[in-house]
């Protein structure tokens, strides 16, 4: 007999992927060109040049047996020392290749980490807006997600109601800084003080409550945002990081989990996610790929169209009377719909091929994102096209400002 579980979550298919696979229908019919796809946020520009030739040379000189072969299963030691040295380098905190454990990208990393924290019913606390794939990735553990609404005035973290629900339960802390959808960046204050919310609990609850920090766009922020390094805010944090937006690497599947070397438990926690690979199948990512990333650890690829493309759309957004809390960072823009329902804004837009992702399954109602990693030409059409859509349907639209 089929699992119920699996097969009830076919009828709650991923929007994004819905709307992703209606834009490329629809481009079929008209040309994708004329697509304005703001549905997955799928890098639009190349991988930096260096990873290319390193790929070539390895290829072209490295034993085929050691490129593809099966990586150790804690992680390639030499990859993990190089990894660790940059953290070191860059964050002042002291990691060692013992802290680094190589994933299959930053989904990879949080499955892991989730593991090591949390018994099935115990509970992890997110903030909203988050990325609705956090449900499948923690419901599935055993444990369960909790949701602690929206401060939307900033979207930094909604403190009072994050106090009301942290309990004895609450196992773990799951964030994401710079934020999909929102592009907000935590500030150092907000981390602080949720430091010092999580040690006064700590001590209150008699365990401690760890900080599971997922950070696939840690180098995409914006010119004069100051983003925090989270792991030097709080000693049990664990960090989950990928190559995918850094430096256009998502078909890759490659990122890596680092723990905190102050963290409690630290010395298990890599050799424990060895363990934790042998239930979930997560584990040896490419051999090939986990030697490449590691000469180019401190590159990224051409990320300054995004920040061209944010301030167009922000820009324009401001222009038709939306409210929006400018981004930070990411490639994501999250502004309020300019109707209650987020799902029947969305559906008008699509009448002007305008593809937007309504904000209800990252648990805030009434908003909608853009990915806006596309081509900076594409999305100068696109805004005719919204202004076209915005003021046909919603004549009569107050001027709000942000």
């Amino acid at each position: 007999m089929l699992v119920e579980k699996y097969k009830k979550m076919l009828s709650g298919k991923s929007v994004i992927r819905q709307l992703s696979e209606f834009a490329t229908a629809r481009g079929k019919e008209i040309g994708y060109e004329n697509v304005f796809d703001y549905s997955l946020g799928n890098p639009s520009v190349p991988v930096p040049d260096k990873f290319t030739q390193v790929m070539i040379k390895m290829l072209k000189e490295e034993s085929p047996v050691k490129l593809h072969g099966y990586s150790p299963s804690l992680g390639n030691p030499e990859v993990k020392e190089k990894i660790a040295a940059s953290l070191r380098k860059r964050f002042d905190i002291p990691y060692t290749a013992e802290h680094i454990f190589p994933a299959s990208g930053a989904a990879g990393a949080l499955s892991h980490a989730f593991r090591l924290v949390t018994e099935p019913g115990d509970e992890i606390l997110t903030f909203a807006p988050f990325f609705p794939e956090y449900h499948p990735y923690v419901d599935l553990t055993g444990a369960v997600l909790k949701v602690v609404p929206a401060n939307t005035e900033d979207f930094q973290i909604n403190f009072a109601a994050f106090e009301e629900m942290i309990n004895e339960k609450t196992m773990a802390i799951l964030i994401n800084t710079p934020n999909n959808p929102s592009g907000i960046v935590y500030s150092a204050e907000t981390l602080t003080r949720l430091a010092d919310v999580l040690t006064k609990k700590s001590v209150e609850f008699g365990h401690t409550i760890y900080l599971i920090s997922d950070e696939p766009y840690r180098e995409l922020v914006f010119e004069g945002v100051d983003a925090p390094c989270v792991s030097k805010f709080y000693d049990h944090t664990i960090m989950c990081y990928s190559f995918s937006k850094s430096i256009s690497l998502p078909g890759e599947r490659i990122g890596y989990l680092a723990v905190n070397p102050a963290c409690e438990g630290a010395e298990f926690m890599v050799p424990m996610c060895g363990q934790i690979s042998r239930g979930i199948g997560h584990n040896c990512p490419s051999s090939i790929i986990q030697m490449a990333v590691a000469e180019v650890l401190e590159d990224t690829s051409d990320l300054s169209v995004y920040e061209t493309n944010m301030n167009l759309i922000y820009k324009e957004l401001m222009d038709l009377g939306f409210t929006c809390v400018k981004p930070g960072g990411t490639f994501y823009i999250f502004p309020k719909a300019l109707e209650e329902d987020a799902k029947v804004f969305c559906e008008k837009a699509l009448k002007y091929d305008l593809v937007l992702v309504p904000s209800d399954s990252f648990g805030v109602p009434g908003y909608f994102r853009m990915a806006y990693c596309i081509d900076t030409e594409k999305v100068k059409r696109s805004l005719v096209a919204l202004r076209k859509f915005v003021e046909t349907e919603y004549p009569d639209r107050k001027e709000i400002k942000c």
